[in-house]
């Protein structure tokens, strides 16, 4: 199979060349074609229930990697940048099928009101895991692809109806995703140092940061400066440069390396601006450091 790289996509706000259902900030999108393998980055600033209904979809985030194959799906949080890797498979003619369900904190709200749940109810912690899809979710799956085909004639209180049904087919279906659902409630609103922290080494501009973290670029730089007391800029690249140097002095990993673990997306940029803090170049600065090594090893050389 083949490969291609799209570019990164900002989730739910860049929906385009999929069936895409909307409704007051309420979205569901659904893809199938027949695919060879496609890489990319999405920045999430809400919460994402991925289902698969054929083909393949990897997830990775930081350390973590999630795959969901064929009838499975995974609860994906907010305020994150995930890269993706996702194919059709050869025994299913290269057909890749899934959706994707934006979870807004109001739906969860709306959720809890209509259910019999408590809504002080104690959640016990719940790992994110990928979790089979039972006949029901199946069914309500296909009770959702008319609807793609003319999404202008669906009517809002419909979406937000199939939305909630989803939720209450979760819950019948398996406790420990609502478990994990529940828990998107608890949690307060994403903070600035939240989506700085979690996102730091990741290849990540000020506007995505910003939007990750629903707030204007404008807002999300004076709330910065706030917050660390330098502008966001600098801050954030000191960080990497920092993160970096330890890297190039701790470990054997080449220099390009370097740059894309600690969220620099070329190596020309990343020479430049370490040069411009450090003095030298990155190899400088790292035959410098092996030279030292060696004389405290070999000292009557």
């Amino acid at each position: 199979m083949g490969s291609s790289i799209s570019k990164a996509v900002k989730m739910p706000q860049s929906l385009a060349s999929v069936g895409v259902l909307k409704m007051k900030g309420l979205s569901v999108m659904g893809a199938c074609a027949y695919s060879d393998i496609k890489t990319g980055r999405m920045h999430l600033q809400e919460h994402v229930l991925l289902v698969v209904l054929e083909g393949v979809y990897i997830v990775r985030y930081g350390d973590q990697e999630y795959t969901v194959r064929k009838n499975e799906m995974a609860l994906l949080h907010k305020g994150i940048v995930v890269e993706y890797e996702k194919y059709g498979e050869a025994d299913s003619r290269h057909v890749l099928d899934y959706m994707m369900f934006f979870l807004k904190d109001e739906l969860l709200h709306d959720f809890m009101k209509l259910s019999s749940l408590p809504s002080s109810k104690s959640v016990s912690p719940a790992a994110a895991t990928v979790h089979p899809v039972n006949e029901r979710l199946l069914s309500y799956m296909a009770s959702l692809k008319p609807y793609f085909a003319e999404p202008e004639g669906i009517q809002d209180e419909l979406i937000k109806l199939k939305m909630l049904e989803l939720l209450f087919d979760i819950l019948d279906a398996d406790q420990g995703l609502l478990n994990q659902i529940l828990q998107l409630r608890q949690q307060r609103p994403t903070s600035i140092v939240e989506v700085v922290e979690k996102n730091l080494l990741n290849p990540v501009s000020l506007q995505d940061l910003a939007y990750l973290s629903g707030k204007s670029l404008s807002t999300f730089k004076r709330e910065f400066r706030k917050i660390y007391n330098e502008p966001a800029f600098q801050w954030i690249r000191n960080r990497r440069l920092e993160k970096a140097k330890e890297l190039l002095s701790n470990s054997r990993i080449s220099i390009t390396e370097v740059c894309l673990a600690t969220g620099f997306e070329n190596v020309s940029h990343f020479s430049k601006v370490w040069k411009k803090k450090y003095g030298v170049s990155p190899s400088v600065m790292r035959d410098r450091g092996a030279a030292a090594v060696h004389e405290q090893k070999n000292p009557n050389d």
